[in-house]
């Protein structure tokens, strides 16, 4: 039964992705608090490891996806933080590579929205040495941290290096970016 519950917050939280994508805050909103009610009812989860389990530390994934979806950098911000915090063991080392690399996507998408350059080019390099580096997972947030960085910073010699260096990730490891 909580498999079964833990199915429906995945569902929730992919519901406000997707109104995220389409811009809608609204429903994003009321996806993401369905999300939150399912989750408070359920039992906390024993094994973390389980892909298929859905934990409050994973909700606060999706709900940071959402609110850089939508540009609501300062809630992106707090919960990206939020994720690193949850992602990190007390003596440095990473239990969630993954969430983590998003998490400082989300930083640096934020950062350069605001025009901290410097402060997004770090988040986002740190996002890319991660040892454990799934692709698809990291498509969509470099996809837009790139986008921030064309739109607003296209004439900074750093930001250039910085989308270099994506472009030679896309050479080696096909369909990470866009050329």
């Amino acid at each position: 039964m909580a498999s079964n519950h833990s199915v429906a917050v995945q569902l929730a939280g992919q519901e406000a992705k997707a109104w995220a994508r389409l811009g809608d805050r609204r429903q994003v909103e009321v996806a993401l608090d369905k999300g939150r009610r399912l989750l408070e009812g359920m039992p906390h989860p024993e094994n973390l490891d389980n892909r298929f389990v859905v934990d409050p530390a994973k909700f606060d994934l999706y709900s940071m996806d959402c609110y850089r979806l939508v540009g609501e950098d300062r809630l992106a911000r707090t919960l990206a933080e939020e994720v690193l915090r949850a992602g990190t063991d007390f003596d440095g080392t990473e239990r969630s590579p993954m969430r983590n690399a998003e998490a400082r996507v989300t930083l640096g998408v934020a950062a350069a929205r605001e025009g901290d350059l410097d402060q997004a080019l770090i988040h986002g390099e740190r996002a890319l040495q991660g040892d454990r580096q799934s692709v698809p997972s990291l498509i969509m947030t470099s996809r837009e941290l790139a986008a921030v960085m064309r739109q607003r910073y296209s004439t900074e010699p750093m930001a250039q290096d910085y989308l270099n260096h994506l472009q030679d990730l896309g050479r080696e490891k096909p369909g990470f970016l866009p050329s």
